[in-house]
Formats: structure tokens, sequence, C-alpha cells
């Protein structure tokens, strides 16, 4: 199988700069980078790509079993690196792809050097002295609604992802790409995402790594960011005075600042 078509992987930008590979989030696709793309082009390599399941991937290539884990979805990421041989490569996840993105970069270090992890979470409900920001029946609950009638879930829950009341429009573009997932793989996908738990892969990570997160966010609170941080010895963490868990789409100048000083520093 081709993995080219299967991700639907695109590459843009400057081919003699370094690269720079943009990972979207639960009931995304690459899409939602359009507003960092054009900031990275002028001196990088960008690629983006589907997650299969999602986007214009082909969906054909969906197992409930390869995507029921993490894994299953950091072997779509190795899988892109190799087929278009990356080396030294630059990961940028967006919410649980922050967390993929620790997988593939242990899976396949040669090509992936540093990450940004763009409103990270390793879990996602509460634990003993830790903090996610649901506890075990607010995902349960979650997921029971979204299994049910997964369209007013989409409609009721993206705009809460968002954040930003006073730009509906966000809201709007984030339940509409919601709703043109299907629906049993997006319910794989977030049986995948809301029940994780990545807390220990997180000591593994030994590259440069930049935590971003918002000052309001919905899905993930601050003290998840600053767990991040501390649990990642060579973190750096940039807090956006920005609201919602998509700051590069509802922040996209502040968003792109902090991804593009930080490749800056990598040399």
């Amino acid at each position: 199988m081709d993995i080219i078509h299967r991700n639907n992987v695109t590459v843009t930008g400057n081919p003699q700069g370094p690269t720079v590979v943009l990972a979207h989030g639960f009931g995304c696709d690459q899409n939602m980078w359009r507003l960092t793309v054009p900031a990275l082009e002028p001196h990088y390599r960008v690629v983006l790509f589907d997650y299969v399941g999602a986007g214009r991937s082909d969906l054909s290539a969906f197992s409930a079993e390869r995507y029921g884990s993490l894994d299953g979805y950091a072997q779509d990421v190795v899988e892109v690196c190799e087929r278009l041989d990356l080396r030294d490569a630059v990961f940028v996840g967006h919410s649980v792809s922050s967390m993929i993105g620790v997988l593939a970069a242990r899976r396949a270090p040669e090509r992936i050097k540093a990450l940004v992890m763009v409103a990270p979470s390793p879990r996602y409900i509460d634990d003993d002295g830790y903090r996610g920001g649901f506890s075990e029946e607010d995902i349960d609950e979650l997921l029971e609604s979204l299994e049910a009638n997964y369209l007013g879930w989409s409609a009721a829950m993206a705009p809460l992802i968002m954040g930003n009341p006073e730009r509906p429009e966000l809201g709007d573009e984030l339940k509409n790409s919601f709703c043109a997932t299907d629906p049993e793989m997006a319910l794989v996908f977030a049986r995948t995402t809301f029940l994780s738990d990545a807390r220990e892969e997180l000591t593994s990570v030994r590259i440069p790594t930049l935590v971003i997160e918002c000052t309001q966010d919905a899905i993930a609170p601050r003290e998840v960011g600053a767990y991040v941080h501390r649990a990642v010895p060579s973190s750096q963490l940039v807090t956006l005075d920005a609201t919602g868990h998509c700051p590069h789409l509802s922040a996209p100048d502040a968003t792109n600042a902090a991804i593009t000083a930080f490749l800056a520093g990598l040399g």
C-alpha cells in the first residue's frame, strides 16, 4: 500500500530547509494547520498528513485493532517518515498527537530530533496527585454520548473545545471537521485518545521539546502543561495568552511565533 496515498501526504515549503512534520489531533485533519503552514514555508520543508480514518486518508486501510492504541497512530508517523526518508525532522503535534509524537520519536529516533507539543495531555482522567481535567465518569459519559449521537455530540462539544465563543465560526469549523469524520472511526480514535495514559512515556523523552499551552483550555488545563514540562527535562514551556484547545486556529500568530522561535533555536 502506498503510504503517500494512504495518509494523504502533502509536502510543501522550502525543499532545501529542515523538515517540519505537522500532525493533527482527534476529529481533525491536516487542513487545521493552514494558518501555520505559511509561517513555515519560506524556511522549512513542511510535511502534512492525515491519520488513517481522518480527512482524505484511505479509509479502507483503517483497522480498529491497530488504531485502538496510540502506537497504531505512531506507526503511521514512522511509516510516513520512512516513505519520505526524513532525517532529523521536527514533529509538531496538536493535542493527542503530542503523545503520538513521543511514541514515534522513540521508535524512530534517527528521523525525529525534536518535538513541539501544542495543547498536550498525557492523560485526561484525574488520578492521585494528577489533574487531567476529567473524572472517569466524565469520560464515560463523553464516550457514551459520542457513540449514541455522533453528530449531536460534535455540535455540542466543538464550541466547548474551541472556546472563543465570540468567534463562533471557529467552533463551526471544528464541528464540521468532526462531522466529516466517519463516526465509527472517530469513536475508535476518541476511545484511544481519552482513555490513554502516556505519562510514563514522557520520562523517555530526551530530545528538545516545546510545550505550548493556553491560559484557558477546557480539555488540557494549566496543570497538565506544567506536568508535561516537569516530566520532560529537555522541555520549554510557553503559555499563550489564548483560550481554547486549538491555538493554531484561534491564536495563530502567537502559536506560530512560539514554534518558529523554537525551530530557530535548534540551529
